[in-house]
């Protein structure tokens, strides 16, 4: 069975080339959000394997909807999309729960890899993340 993705970001052009990404890679893009609140709600009724959450959109954060994604599954698996300069706030949505992150622009390589990395991980209870940590230097 396929692993199950949502993607989660404000600008119609990055979900549509997530998707394609996905869908070629033989995930199962089961929604898409355009920011935090309408992030939150499709998890809660979709369960996702995995989350691709931007960080700067309308409405709600990624960090904020991060946070209360983590509150609703301390296990779910979010990584993070963002823009090269956004280190802090990468930062703060490693601490607030996302297991990784991704930068912009990204290949389909990348996405793919950290998503494999990610779903390989399935611990009894919510891990540390030093490794993404690290990557940030």
């Amino acid at each position: 069975m396929s692993k199950t993705v949502l993607i989660v970001d404000d600008i119609p052009f990055v979900r549509k080339t997530l998707a394609e990404i996905f869908t070629q890679a033989h995930y199962q893009v089961v929604g898409e959000a355009s920011d935090g609140l309408e992030a939150i709600k499709q998890y809660q009724k979709l369960r996702p394997d995995l989350v691709t959450m931007d960080i700067v959109m309308p409405e709600m954060s990624g960090i904020e909807a991060t946070r209360k994604i983590n509150r609703i599954n301390p296990l779910a698996k979010v990584v993070i999309i963002s823009a090269m300069g956004q280190e802090q706030l990468v930062m703060e949505a490693i601490n607030v729960g996302a297991v990784d992150y991704i930068l912009k622009p990204f290949t389909a390589q990348e996405v793919i890899k950290t998503a494999e990395r990610v779903l390989q991980t399935d611990p009894p209870t919510k891990r540390s993340k030093p490794s993404a940590r690290e990557k940030l230097g």
